[in-house]
C-alpha cells in the first residue's frame, strides 16, 4: 500500500474527504518524525511503539578493495508491533 492508497482508506473510513485525510496523515508523520528526532518514544496502545535505537561504530571491509574501513555511529528509528497488531497479522 503506498501514500495515496493509505489516504484513500483513512478518508473512506474516517468519512471525511481524501484532503482533510492526507493533512491528517501528514500531520501524523510530521508529529512522530519530530517526537523522534528529540529522542521521544511514540506508542500507540494497540497498534505499536515507535523509538530511536543507536548503532555503535563498527569495522567493516569495502567490497571493491577489501581494505577495513569503519563505519560511523548512528541512530535509526525502530518500530515494535503491538499485542493488537500482532494478534491480527497471527
Amino acid at each position: 500500500m503506498n501514500k495515496t492508497e493509505l489516504v484513500e482508506k483513512i478518508a473512506a473510513g474516517a468519512g471525511i474527504s481524501k484532503i482533510d485525510a492526507k493533512k491528517a496523515l501528514d500531520a501524523t508523520v510530521t508529529a512522530i518524525k519530530d517526537a523522534l528526532v528529540a529522542d521521544e518514544k511514540v506508542s500507540l496502545i494497540g497498534f505499536g511503539t515507535f523509538s530511536i535505537s543507536v548503532r555503535p561504530a563498527r569495522e567493516g571491509i569495502n567490497p571493491a578493495t577489501k581494505e577495513k574501513i569503519t563505519i560511523a555511529a548512528k541512530k535509526v528509528a525502530k518500530f515494535k508491533a503491538g499485542a493488537e497488531l500482532t494478534d491480527a497479522m497471527n
